[in-house]
């Protein structure tokens, strides 16, 4: 890696589920690093206990909707790894506050380059940018190249789609001290591993459900998956490359993915429920057909208009979860391997290993709810 020795690291959003990750990796992985600040709005004072005689890692507690917060946190740093973010599925925050944090807070990372000197910036979005959310079209071996017919509705998709282009647009700016900013953006798969929270509420589930969960996507719908240690390690890549050849890498957007096989949701969920005793009903086809599925959420949705007034709820399953989980999106690109060596550090069989270890380490299990 051409990281010069010294380099100060901060990563937004880093005691978030992927910001744990990037942040060990760095102190592991990283070369030339002397300090990672972890800048957040809650504090995990166990992170800095990852630091070595070589890496300090400094908790920062802030903001980045607060732009003089950010500018002080980035008094005399060198790489943003930008992962902070609200994301946002199932139309549980207002679409002010995801816009205030996604898209305004984005603002203020690039602001904050540009007054401190910061000349990389790596920002972390999703493969939901990519998505036409009117038609739902599969999208099956996508790379960097496929055409963009992305269309966005979810507040939390346009909210991606507009950081990235904050982004893209901000490579070769000018910053303090003369030099330019590169930027890329990586946009991975679904991201699983330990401290998923999606995965972790789904085996709950399975927890209160004694054991089992029922299919409701069809099968043979592939969604891309990729290990949450493999997106890391991606980012550290990236930064590094950014340093090394700007010119190439600054302006693109790279897809993250690794070896995890495509599949369904349910199914690939299995993959890591199932050593935790977890049983699927309807292992070849969904319980309820798709038409009904739908319209018992639409139903639900016009139940939230009604009652918004009195109380709120947001059930995990709507229209647009169902959708995404009704239409195939994998990738098949290299162009990351290309243009910055990148190469999954775990295999599927490890990355498979490590979650089920982390899950079958909750406190609640499924055969403590087991009856006789």
């Amino acid at each position: 890696m051409a990281d010069r020795p010294g380099q100060v690291y901060l990563v937004t959003g880093g005691c978030g589920f992927l910001g744990r990750h990037l942040v060990k990796i760095l102190v592991e992985r990283g070369e030339g690093i002397s300090e990672i600040r972890v800048f957040d709005t809650k504090v995990d004072r166990d992170l800095e206990s990852l630091s070595t005689d070589l890496v300090t890692v400094k908790i920062v507690q802030g903001d980045i909707t607060d732009r003089h917060q950010l500018l002080r946190a980035t008094d005399g740093v060198d790489v943003i790894l930008h992962t902070a973010s609200i994301v946002d599925v199932f139309k549980r925050i207002p679409e002010a506050i995801i816009q205030k944090v996604n898209v305004q807070g984005t603002k203020h990372v690039i602001e904050a380059c540009v007054a401190n000197g910061v000349q990389r910036c790596v920002y972390t979005s999703t493969m939901e940018v990519a998505s036409n959310e009117k038609q739902w079209m599969h999208m099956e071996r996508c790379n960097e190249d496929t055409p963009d017919m992305s269309s966005h509705t979810l507040p939390y998709t346009k909210s991606k789609a507009a950081a990235e282009k904050l982004i893209l647009e901000a490579n070769g700016r000018q910053v303090s001290g003369g030099k330019r900013l590169a930027t890329c953006v990586l946009r991975p798969m679904g991201i699983y591993g330990e401290g998923c929270v999606l995965l972790r509420g789904t085996f709950e589930n399975a927890v209160r459900l004694r054991g089992c969960l029922v299919r409701l996507g069809p099968p043979a719908v592939h969604i891309g998956r990729v290990y949450v240690g493999n997106v890391a390690w991606m980012h550290v890549l990236a930064a590094s490359g950014l340093a090394e050849t700007p010119g190439l890498l600054g302006g693109q957007f790279y897809y993250c993915s690794d070896e995890s096989p495509d599949k369904s949701f349910m199914d690939f969920n299995m993959e890591m429920l199932r050593p935790c005793g977890v049983r699927l009903m309807g292992q070849e086809r969904p319980v309820l057909p798709y038409f009904v599925v739908y319209m018992l959420v639409l139903l639900v949705e016009l139940l939230q208009l009604v009652l918004c007034p009195f109380c709120s709820f947001s059930p995990s399953l709507n229209r647009y979860t169902l959708a995404r989980a009704s239409a195939t999106f994998t990738v098949r690109t290299d162009k990351a391997t290309r243009h910055f060596g990148y190469r999954p550090l775990y295999s599927w069989e490890q990355s498979k290993e490590r979650t089920v270890r982390w899950l079958q380490s909750l406190p609640q299990q499924v055969h403590s709810h087991r009856r006789d």
